[in-house]
């Protein structure tokens, strides 16, 4: 099994954290940022924005996801300057955002709605992923056809 690594910025809200449900589950690996561990992520690929899309021939790497602002995202990115990144083109957040300070990227998805969709992407198993995601249903809606097109395969 490969593993999840979830690195969670310290000022990140645990009562609004979307991958919360997933502490303590198998294959799933949380640590706080700034890293106080050494961990080694060889073998892993980070996804980010522009790098090349994820696609079944990652499905055997390791997954490394920042979950924080948008603000923080790329102090968070500095620290993995030598992880290869992963883009999820297409993808759609049904997270509705309200920063009124930063601008927040227009391909940006809650780090759970990421997560989902690397699965679907490397072809993971996705139950129970979703199963405690506020905005789930709409999120399923919004990428049924990249859903679809990789159950096909």
């Amino acid at each position: 099994m490969t593993v999840v690594h979830i690195v969670v910025h310290t000022s990140e809200n645990k009562k609004k954290c979307s991958v919360e449900p997933l502490r303590g589950k198998d294959g799933f690996r949380f640590y706080p940022f700034p890293l106080n561990q050494d961990v080694d992520f060889s073998n892993c690929f980070r996804l980010g924005i522009g790098g090349k899309n994820l696609s079944v021939s990652d499905a055997l790497m390791g997954l490394v996801v920042l979950d924080g602002t948008w603000r923080h995202a790329g102090v968070m990115e500095n620290i993995f300057p030598d992880l290869p990144v992963r883009s999820l083109s297409g993808w759609q957040t049904a997270y509705p955002r309200v920063s009124k300070l930063y601008e927040d990227p227009d391909t940006g998805l809650a780090t759970i709605e990421a997560i989902f969709a690397a699965f679907v992407l490397t072809g993971r198993k996705t139950e129970g992923l979703l199963e405690h995601y506020f905005w789930k249903e709409k999120f399923l809606r919004l990428n049924q056809r990249f859903i679809v097109d990789n159950k096909e395969k």
